[in-house]
């Protein structure tokens, strides 16, 4: 099957919607793409997290973003988004798998294949990559990560009442996992190689956990590695000495964070710096050093996700439909 469109974007985050709606409201037909649902990304957050951002800095296509408390949750982007969806009627496979770019500006093609296994050609004169951050977790690398205790996602902490569990990391989803898990039962303990938080932890969350931490009610370990996960226990790693510590525990949550996969990027040809991971491409319209085909949201932020939020990442498509409008009224002579 093939479908023919003016742009085809990948990802139907909050950034790839906000070319979606950049899209319809410049005449510029779209397709958007994603392997999950809309905004898959936000689905598997926390399901009680809040926003660092107001809701006024994640709006897109100019939709309000109303809701009563400061800080907006989990649910309400999500239903926000999906009012944004239907406002500007965007056409959105979702659950639909990206297999192969090719082809160049003008005509390039998109090969997808759905859940149930149909194979599809969508053409467009451009491409879209909105891909985001959360293709895969970064791994800690040592025996028995696969073990199925371990997981690098947190959504829900009632089911670990009454459960020793082992947080790995210093950053927002390692501070608001534990804090979780320890309001709902279970005795905490985390672990980050550091000797602090990060210093981009929520700064309306550090004076709880850090008088948790303070009170042992959340047992902290810095300076400290998980260097062997087991069935009924971790082995853990002082940074300074090497000195081992085994110490018993039912779960782990590895929260250390997420990247992107370039492998779509590189397979058409899109250079990349060898070091800092950034795509090369022209920030005034997101366009990469292959023609026709542009980046959105974090994707232009290599290997540091912590550099664009959808506060900033939901600017890149009215960018890159103001370039594509602009060579459209060039080729057509307005």
């Amino acid at each position: 099957m093939s479908e023919r469109t003016d742009i085809v974007v990948v990802g139907a985050g909050p950034c790839g919607l906000a070319v979606g709606a950049a899209a319809r409201q410049g005449g510029i037909r779209a397709v958007l793409i994603d392997r999950g649902c809309i905004t898959q990304s936000l689905v598997d957050y926390p399901t009680y997290m809040s926003f660092f951002s107001t809701a006024d800095k994640l709006e897109i296509g100019g939709i309000p973003f109303i809701v009563a408390s400061e800080k907006p949750t989990r649910r309400d982007a999500l239903v926000y988004y999906r009012r944004v969806a239907r406002h500007f009627e965007l056409d959105v496979r979702q659950y639909e798998e990206v297999v192969s770019l090719s082809g160049r500006e003008g005509e390039f093609h998109v090969r997808t294949r759905t859940l149930a296994g149909l194979e599809r050609d969508f053409q467009g004169w451009a491409l879209v990559l909105a891909t985001g951050s959360f293709h895969a977790p970064n791994r800690l690398d040592v025996p028995g990560e696969d073990l199925a205790k371990v997981t690098h996602y947190f959504s829900d902490a009632l089911p670990y009442f009454d459960q020793d569990v082992l947080v790995v990391g210093g950053g927002n989803s390692a501070v608001e996992a534990a804090l979780e898990l320890y309001r709902s039962g279970a005795r905490v303990t985390m672990v980050h190689f550091a000797q602090d938080l990060d210093r981009g932890v929520k700064p309306w969350i550090l004076p709880d956990i850090r008088n948790r931490i303070a009170r042992g009610e959340i047992r902290m370990k810095w300076g400290v590695r998980v260097s062997e996960i087991r069935a009924d226990a971790v082995v853990l790693t002082r940074e300074d000495t090497g000195e081992p510590e085994v110490v018993h525990n039912d779960w782990v949550f590895a929260m250390t964070g997420w990247h992107a996969d370039p492998s779509l990027l590189q397979s058409m040809g899109v250079e990349s710096d060898p070091e800092t991971g950034v795509p090369d491409y022209d920030p005034a319209t997101m366009q990469t050093n292959v023609p026709g085909l542009f980046i959105a949201g974090v994707m232009a932020a290599g290997n540091d996700a912590n550099k664009i939020f959808i506060e900033n990442g939901r600017e890149h498509g009215g960018l890159i439909i103001r370039e594509l409008s602009r060579r459209r009224a060039v080729t057509s002579g307005a």
